[in-house]
């Protein structure tokens, strides 16, 4: 690890590391390139604190005029959405990736790694390979 790295760069190396070690462990693990269910399901919009906002400021301000045009359009439409699960407004949804990945946040760095139950925050579909046996070891954030 660098050793002029912020907190917050610190803290996404750890996470980055974790979840190498799981996929590693676990090569069938479901989150993987390509899987864009928890952006297109989102109980809530995470919280960030103003390092990480600071981060993802610089990876949309990065992005074509159109496509921050379009986030802020996004944005704006959440506020009058009433119901949740919400689509993250940052997901390209025709390609299902997402413009600013390098500079995501920590809860979406840990999606799918780390979950809270009780919060509804947590992929179903782990769940579902859970319960069928098919998927072991797994610790729910809330030890349960």
């Amino acid at each position: 690890m660098p050793s002029l790295m912020t907190p917050l760069t610190q803290l996404h190396f750890a996470i980055d590391q974790r979840v190498q070690d799981v996929r590693e462990t676990y090569p069938d693990w479901l989150c993987a390139k390509g899987c864009d269910h928890c952006c297109r399901r989102l109980a809530e919009i995470p919280s960030l604190t103003e390092s990480e906002w600071d981060l993802l400021r610089e990876g949309l301000a990065a992005l074509p005029p159109s496509q921050q045009a379009m986030i802020r359009a996004r944005v704006a439409a959440l506020a009058k959405q009433p119901s949740r699960p919400v689509v993250c407004p940052l997901l390209d949804q025709e390609t299902g990736a997402c413009p600013v990945y390098a500079q995501r946040p920590v809860a979406c760095r840990t999606y799918g790694f780390y979950v809270q139950r009780d919060k509804g925050l947590y992929c179903h579909d782990i769940e579902t390979l859970v319960s069928a046996g098919k998927l072991e070891e797994v610790l729910w954030g809330n030890q349960d």
